[in-house]
Protein backbone atom coordinates (compact mmCIF):
# COMPACT_ATOMS: atom_id res chain seq x y z
CA UNK A 1 0.00 0.00 0.00
CA UNK A 2 1.41 3.36 -0.53
CA UNK A 3 1.07 5.84 2.23
CA UNK A 4 2.53 9.06 0.49
CA UNK A 5 -1.01 10.49 0.26
CA UNK A 6 -2.94 8.57 2.58
CA UNK A 7 -4.64 10.03 5.52
CA UNK A 8 -6.80 9.28 8.85
CA UNK A 9 -8.81 10.58 11.41
CA UNK A 10 -7.81 9.30 15.24
CA UNK A 11 -10.74 9.58 16.95
CA UNK A 12 -12.16 8.81 20.32
CA UNK A 13 -9.74 10.47 22.61
CA UNK A 14 -12.25 11.96 24.39
CA UNK A 15 -12.63 8.02 26.01
CA UNK A 16 -8.60 8.48 26.60
CA UNK A 17 -6.07 11.03 27.32
CA UNK A 18 -8.05 13.54 25.13
CA UNK A 19 -4.96 15.37 22.64
CA UNK A 20 -2.81 15.41 25.76
CA UNK A 21 -0.10 12.87 24.38
CA UNK A 22 -0.11 14.06 20.84
CA UNK A 23 2.67 16.16 19.15
CA UNK A 24 2.54 16.89 15.62
CA UNK A 25 5.14 15.00 14.06
CA UNK A 26 4.97 11.74 16.88
CA UNK A 27 4.48 8.19 15.82
CA UNK A 28 1.68 6.37 17.16
CA UNK A 29 1.09 2.37 16.43
CA UNK A 30 -2.37 0.68 14.38
CA UNK A 31 -3.33 -2.27 15.79
CA UNK A 32 -6.33 -4.20 14.06
CA UNK A 33 -8.43 -5.40 16.57
CA UNK A 34 -10.44 -8.63 15.07
CA UNK A 35 -11.98 -9.40 18.03
CA UNK A 36 -13.64 -5.98 18.81
CA UNK A 37 -17.35 -6.26 19.29
CA UNK A 38 -18.42 -2.88 17.64
CA UNK A 39 -16.77 -2.57 14.97
CA UNK A 40 -15.05 -5.66 13.02
CA UNK A 41 -12.89 -3.23 11.58
CA UNK A 42 -11.63 -1.38 14.38
CA UNK A 43 -8.18 -0.29 14.58
CA UNK A 44 -6.55 0.81 18.12
CA UNK A 45 -4.03 3.40 18.32
CA UNK A 46 -1.59 3.13 21.12
CA UNK A 47 1.52 5.17 22.12
CA UNK A 48 4.35 3.64 24.45
CA UNK A 49 3.77 3.83 28.29
CA UNK A 50 0.32 5.03 27.34
CA UNK A 51 -1.32 2.10 26.03
CA UNK A 52 -4.67 3.11 24.17
CA UNK A 53 -5.22 6.56 23.11
CA UNK A 54 -7.84 6.32 20.56
CA UNK A 55 -9.28 4.60 17.42
CA UNK A 56 -9.12 5.14 13.63
CA UNK A 57 -12.22 6.74 13.03
CA UNK A 58 -15.10 4.44 10.98
CA UNK A 59 -17.92 6.75 11.01
CA UNK A 60 -19.36 9.20 8.77
CA UNK A 61 -19.42 11.51 11.48
CA UNK A 62 -16.14 10.94 12.76
CA UNK A 63 -13.78 10.91 9.60
CA UNK A 64 -12.57 13.93 8.12
CA UNK A 65 -13.09 14.95 5.05
CA UNK A 66 -9.71 14.14 2.89
CA UNK A 67 -8.86 11.04 5.26
CA UNK A 68 -9.94 7.05 5.26
CA UNK A 69 -11.86 5.25 7.78
CA UNK A 70 -10.86 2.05 9.39
CA UNK A 71 -12.64 -0.09 6.91
CA UNK A 72 -10.87 1.82 4.04
CA UNK A 73 -7.62 0.95 5.31
CA UNK A 74 -7.85 -2.40 7.18
CA UNK A 75 -7.46 -5.00 4.17
CA UNK A 76 -4.76 -2.60 2.92
CA UNK A 77 -2.48 -2.94 5.98
CA UNK A 78 -0.75 -5.81 8.09
CA UNK A 79 -1.98 -6.59 11.70
CA UNK A 80 -0.12 -3.97 13.21
CA UNK A 81 1.22 -0.57 10.91
CA UNK A 82 2.30 2.97 11.87
CA UNK A 83 1.20 6.69 11.66
CA UNK A 84 2.62 10.22 12.29
CA UNK A 85 0.49 12.96 13.32
CA UNK A 86 0.24 15.82 11.24
CA UNK A 87 -2.88 17.87 12.94
CA UNK A 88 -4.36 17.84 16.15
CA UNK A 89 -7.72 19.42 16.64
CA UNK A 90 -10.00 20.01 19.67
CA UNK A 91 -11.17 16.31 19.46
CA UNK A 92 -9.60 14.43 16.73
CA UNK A 93 -6.07 14.16 15.24
CA UNK A 94 -5.63 13.58 11.18
CA UNK A 95 -1.87 11.30 10.98
CA UNK A 96 -0.65 9.88 7.78
CA UNK A 97 0.17 6.35 7.45
CA UNK A 98 4.14 5.52 7.11
CA UNK A 99 5.57 2.86 5.37
CA UNK A 100 7.73 0.58 7.65
CA UNK A 101 10.83 2.42 6.29
CA UNK A 102 9.68 5.96 6.45
CA UNK A 103 8.55 5.07 10.51
CA UNK A 104 12.11 3.77 11.46
CA UNK A 105 13.90 7.02 9.33
CA UNK A 106 11.57 9.50 11.56
CA UNK A 107 11.61 6.99 14.58
CA UNK A 108 15.96 7.38 14.22
CA UNK A 109 16.12 10.80 13.48
CA UNK A 110 14.86 12.26 16.72
CA UNK A 111 16.34 12.05 19.92
CA UNK A 112 13.81 11.21 23.13
CA UNK A 113 11.27 10.63 20.88
CA UNK A 114 8.90 10.06 23.86
CA UNK A 115 10.52 11.75 26.47
CA UNK A 116 7.95 13.93 27.39
CA UNK A 117 4.65 10.98 27.87
CA UNK A 118 4.61 10.46 31.42
CA UNK A 119 3.23 6.73 31.90
CA UNK A 120 -0.47 6.23 33.19
CA UNK A 121 -0.73 5.67 36.89
CA UNK A 122 -0.25 2.12 38.20
CA UNK A 123 1.67 1.17 34.73
CA UNK A 124 5.47 -0.50 35.24
CA UNK A 125 7.10 0.92 32.51
CA UNK A 126 5.99 -0.11 28.74
CA UNK A 127 2.14 -1.21 28.04
CA UNK A 128 1.69 -4.74 26.79
CA UNK A 129 1.60 -3.48 23.04
CA UNK A 130 5.39 -2.19 23.14
CA UNK A 131 7.24 -4.55 25.82
CA UNK A 132 8.62 -6.76 23.06
CA UNK A 133 11.45 -5.93 21.77
CA UNK A 134 11.88 -2.32 22.55
CA UNK A 135 15.39 -0.56 23.65
CA UNK A 136 14.82 3.07 23.26
CA UNK A 137 14.57 2.51 19.79
CA UNK A 138 12.76 1.29 17.21
CA UNK A 139 13.54 -2.23 15.91
CA UNK A 140 12.92 -3.29 12.60
CA UNK A 141 12.63 -7.07 11.64
CA UNK A 142 11.72 -8.75 8.01
CA UNK A 143 8.44 -8.46 8.71
CA UNK A 144 7.26 -6.29 11.67
CA UNK A 145 8.41 -3.21 13.65
CA UNK A 146 7.87 -1.86 17.19
CA UNK A 147 8.39 0.40 19.52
Amino acid sequence: MKNKDTFITITGLNHYLGTNPFRVGRLVKLIKEEDNPHDSDAIRVVMPYLDTVGYVANSVYTVYQGTLSASRIYERTEETAYAQVMFITRSSVIARLLTKEEAVEIFNSQNDFFSDITPRSGSEGLSSDFDEGYDGVLNMGEDAISF
